[in-house]
């Protein structure tokens, strides 16, 4: 078994928080993605997993060895704990063929020449490259050159292997390729996968639980479908997603426990929590997150709005209308298309539309949105 625990890491660089009290525990198996903007602490927390770069506080456990303690002064080498990492420059050695630089890792550790060859083989063919064995990086794409580092890796039989935007390199097209390929990977390997991305659409495709992080700070550890339909906060649910969620500011009041009655200027909703009860006293600012799949654009809807701007990319438009005072996003399947200006209805549809604190910016609940009259 190969979990990975962390017990409220820490890591400074002078007066900055780089990670700031982080407990995450990582099963065996997982396919986990450390996700956020640029300087959240993503990469500085996988660096500091694989013992290249030393927390100031807390501990850090591998397979039930602790392998960093700043308390009790235990601080295991990179080289001793069993991980592999694949860098976003893939650091092939130019001089050697993709033979050697796959087994080059298995020559140092003085593996029989036979059973480099088999593994080396295995490899090969696991990641589809056995034509290019005699060949030099400089004669291969960056999806080869790729496929050639996640194999060098994975020949020492890592318990865990550490990518850091692995993918960002490579053109659209071939990001996509590779995803299919790592997530394959996965289920082949059976091994435990930890990733660095800032691309939330990496961390959707690929992931078993994504750690959503924020100025050093966990936001949210959870599946990918969970963080995207429960988002723990207004951040989460804004980063994750692509369109990004609508989020509209109001006001908010209590019918009953059940119900919520909500303003947002001269529009008027109700609010239907799907589980928890929720308590507003009087006008309380609230901001609903609505996806843009709710937003509905229906010939026979009452309520009225213009098309702001469309973004026809053929299998779905992603649609812009507008509402009043509101601009919202719709997507719109089937590659239909429409002119800017032209009325149409809206509709808000599905049972996860998400309630906010406007201040604290925390979840309150999910539940089922529809306008009301007056």
């Amino acid at each position: 078994m190969s979990d990975i625990v962390l017990k409220n890491i820490t890591k400074r660089f002078g007066k900055s928080v780089a990670v700031d009290n982080l407990n995450l525990t990582i099963a065996d198996g997982d396919f986990i993605t450390l996700l956020g903007p640029s300087g959240c602490g993503k990469t500085t927390t996988l660096r500091m997993i694989a013992g290249l770069e030393t927390p100031t506080e807390g501990e850090i456990w591998i397979d039930g060895k602790c392998v960093f303690s700043a308390e009790k002064g235990i601080n295991v080498p990179p080289s001793k704990r069993d991980v592999g990492f694949l860098f976003q420059n893939y650091a092939l050695w130019p001089h050697m063929t993709v033979y050697q630089n796959i087994s080059f890792g298995l020559e140092n550790m003085k593996w029989p020449k036979d059973r480099i060859r088999k593994k080396v083989d295995e490899l090969l063919k696991m990641l589809k490259i056995e034509e290019f064995e005699k060949r030099y990086p400089s004669e291969l794409s960056g999806g080869q050159q790729q496929r050639v580092a996640i194999a060098r890796t994975l020949a020492t039989e890592p318990k865990v292997l550490f990518m850091d935007e692995p993918l960002s390199n490579l053109d659209a097209k071939l990001r996509m390729d590779m995803r299919t390929e790592l997530k394959r990977l996965h289920l082949e390997t059976r091994s435990t996968f930890v990733y660095v991305t800032h691309d939330q659409l990496e961390a959707m495709t690929l992931s078993t639980k994504i750690c959503l992080m924020k100025k050093g700070l966990l936001q949210q550890y959870a599946p990918p479908l969970t963080v995207y339909h429960s988002p723990a906060n207004m951040f989460t649910a804004d980063f994750v997603g692509n369109p990004s969620i609508n989020l509209i500011e109001g006001v908010g009041s209590n019918i009953n426990l059940d119900e919520i009655k909500i303003q947002v200027g001269d529009l008027n909703m109700l609010f239907c929590p799907e589980s928890n009860s929720v308590s507003l006293s009087g006008n309380h600012k609230i901001v609903l997150g609505i996806r843009p799949e709710y937003v509905n654009i229906e010939a026979d809807s009452a309520l009225q709005a213009s098309i702001y701007s469309t973004l026809p990319s053929g299998m779905e438009t992603i649609v812009k209308i507008q509402l009043g005072d509101l601009i919202l996003t719709s997507v719109v399947f089937q590659g239909k298309d429409f002119n800017v200006g032209e009325t149409v209805g809206v509709e808000f549809t599905g049972e996860r539309c998400v309630l906010f604190d406007a201040e604290t910016e925390d979840y309150l609940a999910l539940g089922r949105l529809e306008v009301i009259a007056g």
